[in-house]
């Protein structure tokens, strides 16, 4: 009897371990997706480069140093709309339906906080959200009114009252406000379910209107500048740079006055001087505003760690750290975002989890942003749904090897030589060579496209850009000066990258067959 008494006690603690242990393993970790609009992978220490010396981001360098960074992370559609719709939906832009910024997401394809809500998490956006539509699928919402304003911004609220009547007013700058919004919903929050939070900043967005307290950060440092600024005589081709160089004044909005009708020489400065001077004090003048901003979202997420460390959820939670898409800072004498080379294309993707990722470590697996959602809710202990196009990386995450990863990344910016005067185009890059295909055209017909206003305000008239190919690589020429398209060396490779588009487009659903006129341009000059 004492044999038997002792088994089963036995028994029942081996049993109540391994209960433990499984609940334990089943544990679902909270996740904080964090994104500022513009951050640019140049613009954050980890990822070294010229800026890193200047130590702009101690605390999101620290969060990559206990966590993992991504080398070769990168966007579909380098604009804030489609970009944020790829991630909120796992899908493409024409699967998603959000293809510019005149698109706007339909509330049945916010699947990520849908899933997230599935599998028992309390859901919460806060910040810029700039898909049109009310996000309806978060549990709780306090959202920038449109773009939103750097200071004493206006939200919507739900619970405010009815979507877009929920008006409330904000005194401060957005970067802290969205900070203390984000510290109130945790400190509220319904501690008996899990959390996923999106807590999305406006900076460091165009026009870098800066927290007065950072107007002396950088005031007497000497920026580095990217040498690509005053000299890239192979860059670009015909469809960037036209025929002779005769179009490098309207494409590609400037940091110099080389563009008519945008740059930060008319933009930025008062001064009469001109040239390679001017285009120095500009790009000074851009970058310090813009690091301005990048210092006031990391002093923040200070404000934000300390809190999660404080509360005992710093151990137990996911925090990704990323950019809506990449930013021009001044390479190839170019600002803003749109264009399908690295410092656009390039997102800054960064995951701390103490309990799954090791820290230190870094990975070049080609990941892009249609794979965040499969990713957080398999973190959140779900399975990627069959609708979603992007692929989880979570084995990555676990150290542990992807198999049947893809080669390549497959990217289109849809809208045509408007806003900063950047040409549509296509391509695909893998980790050592990128193609591009320019094919000058907008997808709309041009008597429906005439009705939007920034046809009206922005369109130059009188210019048409050539369709033109670029192909660049990257392990010979990382930083895209010299297109080698022409070259016999890489004929073959341009022409299985060429297959990879074609296949690609199939695959996603990003063909031209309800755009005739731009499948009639691919195939009068794919070949060319």
């Amino acid at each position: 009897m004492k044999k038997t008494g002792l088994s089963i006690a036995l028994a029942v603690l081996l049993f109540c371990q391994l209960g433990i242990s499984q609940g334990s393993h089943k544990k679902q970790p909270n996740i904080i997706y964090i994104m500022s609009d513009d951050h640019t992978s140049q613009a954050i220490g980890a990822y070294g480069g010229r800026l890193a010396k200047l130590n702009p981001t101690p605390n999101i360098d620290k969060l990559a140093a206990e966590g993992m960074l991504f080398e070769n992370a990168f966007v579909t559609n380098s604009i804030c709309t489609p970009s944020r719709a790829c991630i909120i939906s796992g899908q493409y832009s024409q699967t998603n339906g959000v293809l510019d910024l005149d698109g706007e997401i339909n509330p049945a394809k916010e699947y990520l906080p849908m899933e997230m809500k599935k599998l028992g998490y309390t859901t919460a956006m806060i910040g810029k959200w700039h898909l049109k539509n009310e996000p309806s699928a978060f549990d709780y919402y306090k959202i920038l009114e449109g773009q939103g304003k750097y200071f004493n911004p206006t939200f919507y609220e739900k619970g405010k009252g009815e979507w877009m009547k929920n008006e409330v007013k904000s005194v401060g700058h957005s970067t802290d406000v969205i900070t203390d919004i984000a510290l109130d919903y945790l400190k509220k929050r319904d501690k008996s379910k899990p959390f996923f939070i999106m807590q999305h900043y406006k900076a460091p967005h165009d026009m870098f209107e800066f927290a007065p307290r950072y107007a002396d950060y950088l005031k007497d440092v000497e920026i580095p500048e990217p040498a690509s600024l005053y000299f890239q005589p192979n860059f670009g081709s015909e469809a960037t740079v036209g025929k002779n160089g005769k179009l490098r004044a309207v494409i590609g909005s400037s940091v110099s006055d080389r563009h008519l009708y945008r740059n930060y020489v008319n933009m930025l400065l008062k001064d009469t001087v001109s040239g390679t001077i001017a285009t120095h004090l500009a790009y000074q003048e851009y970058l310090k505003r813009y690091l301005r901003c990048v210092k006031g979202v990391d002093d923040n997420l200070a404000r934000l760690f300390d809190y999660l460390k404080k509360e005992g959820l710093w151990e137990n939670t996911v925090i990704v750290y990323t950019g809506d898409q990449g930013m021009m800072l001044g390479e190839h004498d170019l600002i803003d975002k749109r264009w399908m080379y690295d410092e656009s294309m390039r997102m800054p993707f960064i995951v701390h989890y103490p309990k799954m990722v090791k820290a230190g470590s870094k990975t070049d697996l080609l990941i892009n942003n249609t794979d965040f959602a499969p990713t957080l809710i398999e973190l959140a202990k779900g399975k990627k749904p069959s609708y979603m196009q992007g692929f989880s990386f979570i084995n990555t995450l676990e150290g542990k090897a992807e198999k049947d990863w893809r080669t390549a990344t497959y990217y289109r910016y849809w809208m045509h030589n408007i806003h900063h005067w950047v040409p549509a185009h296509f391509g695909v890059r893998t980790k050592q060579y990128k193609l591009i295909f320019f094919y000058a055209k907008h997808y709309l017909p041009e008597a429906e496209w005439n009705k939007f206003y920034w046809n009206k305000e922005m369109r130059i008239y009188g210019y048409n850009t050539p369709v033109a190919w670029e192909f660049y690589d990257l392990k010979n020429d990382p930083e895209e000066v010299n297109n080698r398209y022409k070259d016999p060396k890489y004929k073959d490779i341009i022409a299985s990258l060429k297959e990879e588009i074609l296949k690609q487009r199939k695959e996603l659903n990003e063909t031209d067959v309800n755009y005739p006129e731009i499948q009639k341009v691919i195939d009068k000059h794919w070949n060319d």
